[in-house]
């Protein structure tokens, strides 16, 4: 990397992000495409929100990537929305078009792509998720946004089972897209949607300590059906032990985390990541 006087930078702000992969992700793309950039981790107040976007225009950079917990707090500084950000209600790039601040959502869209791999296409396809946090909702909506036939939610009922069913019915209102919201402990009406189920997802933190299932494993998956974990910490969760037993396909969260950072170098250079090269990178560290 040769930082000069046309360096142009690109950084993530949450609070935490010292851990983050985002600078070694992109930074290496920098590298592999020649682009003149460099990314950093920037771990800041809610207060200091306001400042950053303004460097964003004031220092020229490329945009920003955005975690927890501002994906929702940065929306109100942006000049425009993209169709994925405004349904979700919810930014993670920020893309700086000559000082015009347009966010994007890249976590649904980076989730699809990495399962091009497996010729799969969520179109007229029916999903089967678990979770209703943030990354659920990202990829929820744009499974809508591709044309999704049927999307099934499942989730334990708690203080935030009734607010979700309200998002998910607005998002179907929003897409004309069937999406149901279930019991995550009904294993009967679980297993009669896995029937016509073409793609699982695990979009809960549950198999983390490498031990836990998501769902009861008494469950009877389809033939040729493709099982994601979207948790990346851990190489193969118990969700996806259980899974390949089945005889399923599967993929761990490694391919989303690339996925969407992708799209946001995308966005921000009009270069396509190198992502084969980076995910062998990756595989190395972990």
């Amino acid at each position: 990397m040769n930082i000069n006087g046309y360096t142009r930078m690109a950084a993530v702000v949450a609070n935490p992000i010292k851990h983050s992969l985002s600078p070694f992700i992109h930074n290496l793309a920098f590298d592999l495409t020649n682009e003149n950039g460099v990314y950093l981790a920037w771990e800041v107040e809610a207060e200091k929100l306001p400042a950053i976007v303004d460097n964003v225009r004031t220092l020229d950079m490329y945009g920003l990537n955005i975690s927890m917990p501002y994906k929702t707090e940065i929306t109100p500084f942006m000049d425009e929305l993209s169709p994925a950000a405004e349904l979700i209600g919810a930014v993670n790039t920020v893309v700086n078009q000559s000082g015009k601040l347009i966010g994007h959502n890249t976590d649904g869209i980076g989730f699809f792509n990495s399962l091009e791999k497996y010729h799969f296409n969520i179109q007229n396809k029916q999903m089967l998720i678990l979770g209703g946090g943030g990354a659920a909702i990202a990829i929820i909506a744009q499974a809508a946004l591709s044309g999704a036939k049927k999307i099934v939610v499942a989730a334990r009922k708690s203080a935030s089972y009734i607010p979700l069913k309200e998002k998910l019915e607005k998002l179907s209102v929003k897409t004309g897209i069937e999406i149901l919201l279930t019991d995550l402990s009904e294993a009967d009406r679980l297993q009669k949607e896995l029937k016509q189920t073409d793609l699982l997802v695990n979009a809960t933190s549950v198999g983390m300590d490498g031990e836990s299932l998501p769902l009861e494993k008494s469950l009877v998956l389809p033939e040729k059906l493709l099982v994601v974990d979207a948790i990346y910490k851990v190489r193969e969760t118990p969700f996806l032990r259980w899974a390949k037993g089945q005889g399923a396909q599967t993929e761990n969260g490694l391919g989303m985390l690339i996925g969407q950072a992708a799209e946001s170098f995308y966005l921000w250079t009009g270069k396509k990541m190198p992502v084969a090269e980076i995910t062998l990178e990756m595989e190395k560290e972990a």
